[in-house]
């Protein structure tokens, strides 16, 4: 309602020999939008800028003028070809129609706007393997010189680097694993955990069962410095809540050490109860707690905060 109120006004400062007209046609759902032409310009003019913005030759248009969906002026094809815009005493924002009468069209059907109609090339696995230079021809490489490496893992360690990168540009304390090289910038640091990881995880692929694997994975260092009534942090999501227990839970499949935790939101996946339905803790209500593995967990002075705030929460070391 408002640009028809507001119509006028539009155009008043344009010069008097000045049209404005939109331009739709039959075959295609595409609507130009407030073209300019000459009132001067002829009609076998108008048709040549159909022709470019349609591909309708200009033999092949049956034009027609509308207010609105009122017909004014009907124009055959070859027909009037040198009388000017002028002469049809058109108002701004009227509407040049064409009738597109070509039975061999390249726009009919849709073939100029539907993209369901464009046969789109697929690649086969087995083509795409074969080929160098790709993602997953670097990957293959970099599996190569490293047995540990993912193309997640790698793209979270780019991720880091950057944000290292950012924090040491503005002077500020760099993230844990990063130190300041002697230029300045970030630089990576192996971090004894990881090390020390690293190490179990060669001890264990050197000889070690499953069970003594899982015993180093996820023994009780791994809750070192973890008690009850403390106040922590989870990952994912950065849930918040307090720690009500810390142990073995030989009804949890995977085994070692866990930590129970009773989150201030209904953010987490059980009542303080295992599958089998014995119950390690007691929890204002379901989904209020969550059995979490230790490297995820973070404690400290971490207050109650809004349920807003929370980010995705789903992880394969909860339970």
């Amino acid at each position: 309602l408002q640009n028809y109120v507001t119509a006028g006004d539009e155009y008043k400062d344009l010069h008097p020999d000045t049209l404005i007209l939109d331009l739709s046609h039959s075959n295609l759902k595409q609507r130009h939008i407030e073209i300019r032409f000459d009132k001067h310009t002829t009609i076998s003019s108008l048709r040549d800028k159909i022709y470019q913005k349609t591909g309708t030759k200009p033999h092949f248009q049956h034009l027609q003028f509308l207010s609105g969906s009122q017909v004014l002026h009907e124009i055959a094809p070859e027909t009037e070809s040198q009388r000017m815009l002028g002469y049809y005493s058109l108002s701004h924002g009227m509407t040049c129609h064409c009738t597109d009468l070509d039975p061999h069209s390249g726009s009919k059907g849709g073939a100029y706007e539907d993209t369901s109609l464009v046969k789109r090339y697929v690649m086969s696995d087995e083509e795409y393997n074969k080929r160098k230079g790709t993602l997953r021809d670097w990957g293959r490489k970099q599996k190569e010189k490293d047995s540990t490496f993912t193309l997640a893992k790698h793209a979270k360690e780019h991720r880091e680097l950057m944000e290292a990168q950012r924090q040491a540009k503005l002077g500020l304390e760099l993230p844990k694993g990063f130190e300041y090289g002697p230029n300045g910038t970030a630089v990576r640091v192996e971090d004894d955990e990881d090390a020390q990881k690293e190490n179990m995880d060669a001890n264990c692929e050197k000889g070690c069962c499953d069970d003594e694997k899982k015993e180093c994975e996820f023994g009780p260092e791994t809750v070192d410095g973890i008690a009850a009534d403390m106040r922590c942090e989870v990952r994912p999501g950065n849930r918040r809540g307090k720690i009500a227990f810390v142990g073995e839970v030989p009804e949890l499949g995977s085994g070692g050490y866990w930590v129970g935790v009773i989150f201030d939101e209904p953010v987490g996946k059980t009542d303080g109860t295992t599958k089998s339905g014995k119950r390690y803790f007691d929890t204002p209500g379901p989904a209020y707690g969550g059995f979490v593995r230790g490297k995820n967990i973070e404690v400290g002075d971490f207050p109650e905060r809004d349920i807003m705030d929370e980010l995705d929460s789903d992880s394969d070391d909860e339970l």
